[in-house]
């Protein structure tokens, strides 16, 4: 363990020219570096994975050389052992703030996303009405949705231009927000963060978000990737689970845009993680999403395999081993 702190307190002092207390203040005060340097080493992790199962992996330069090819906007180039085909391999997150976003600390919001989503929830049984199942499972799980959590929360902003233009005959929304008009945007937030906290103990969202730019030279018709732009795509879903834990899936066999066919949606919801009474997680997903990577792999076609020509290998290092230990 000395022998880590030692590389990294020099690796620090040469790469910052600081120490190792102030690069962590300065990482601590920082979720954009942070999440940079989540997914390094979600990149690295899946990487030792995938070359543990017999598979032989190559990083993607980040910048190339003259233009990107359309086909290689991906993290990895994989190949199983002793083969000749090469495919590109994307490697994401899950969002960290689905559940804020889609404003799940309301009951009534709650219940029609996972009633819209049910395809992917594993206790439901389709052959029974899908609704009641939900508002039991509610009911059981997370009570206080129907006693203390009953009434709608909205965030700041949404109650000043609300009350801007109160209308005149009162209804439930209006009531629910004349009781935040006198609250600061810390205080409806703690509310709404209290209502995340205690929903996250029972259930967590896994959700993808594909933003890609558009230009002449992504080829891209609006701005998500294309399905051919990538082989295969994996999804750490650290942010909702108890460890780096990935899914894979085939970007051909995801549901495409509305807008154009030939793209992926901006956001996907892949499943769920339950958490039982002994705190233990449950995952529960649709049949796109593979946890054995194999699996996923197995659904590829050697047609759409990258050309070893066209590839452009990322070999560098921003500092060596050695360089950090000193010998060089």
């Amino acid at each position: 363990m000395s022998n880590i702190v030692e590389r990294l307190t020099t690796f620090v002092q040469r790469v910052f020219k600081t120490s190792l207390e102030i690069f962590l203040e300065a990482l601590k005060l920082s979720p954009n570096a942070q999440g940079y340097v989540l997914g390094s080493v979600t990149e690295l992790l899946l990487k030792q994975k995938l070359e543990s199962e017999g598979f032989e992996v190559k990083r993607i330069q980040e910048k190339w050389e003259g233009k990107k090819h359309p086909n290689h906007h991906g993290d990895l180039y994989i190949r199983a052992n002793r083969s000749e085909y090469w495919f590109v391999l994307e490697s994401k997150g899950v969002k960290s703030n689905s559940e804020k976003w889609n404003k799940l600390y309301n009951y009534d919001v709650l219940k029609k996303f996972l009633i819209n989503h049910s395809d992917k929830i594993y206790f439901i049984d389709i052959n029974k009405e899908v609704e009641p199942q939900i508002e039991a499972w509610i009911e059981q799980h997370l009570p206080r949705f129907k006693k203390e959590y009953s009434e709608n929360l909205y965030q700041y902003k949404d109650v000043l231009d609300y009350l801007e233009n109160l209308p005149k005959r009162e209804t439930p929304k209006s009531r629910a927000i004349t009781k935040l008009e006198n609250l600061t945007r810390d205080e409806i937030n703690n509310l709404i963060n209290e209502r995340l906290k205690y929903l996250m103990s029972k259930i967590k969202v896994l959700e993808t978000h594909f933003v890609s730019g558009t230009s002449e030279t992504s080829e891209r018709t609006q701005a998500t990737p294309r399905k051919d732009e990538f082989n295969l795509l994996s999804v750490d879903m650290v942010l909702r689970y108890h460890e780096h834990k990935f899914l894979f899936a085939n970007p051909k066999l995801l549901e495409s845009s509305g807008a154009d066919s030939n793209h992926l949606q901006q956001n996907y919801i892949i499943g769920f993680v339950f958490v039982d009474d002994e705190g233990n997680n449950l995952l529960s997903i649709t049949e796109e999403w593979h946890e054995d990577f194999t699996d996923a792999f197995n659904t590829l076609n050697p047609r759409n395999a990258v050309r070893v020509n066209d590839m452009q290998i990322d070999n560098r290092n921003v500092i060596t081993k050695e360089e950090i230990d000193g010998d060089i």
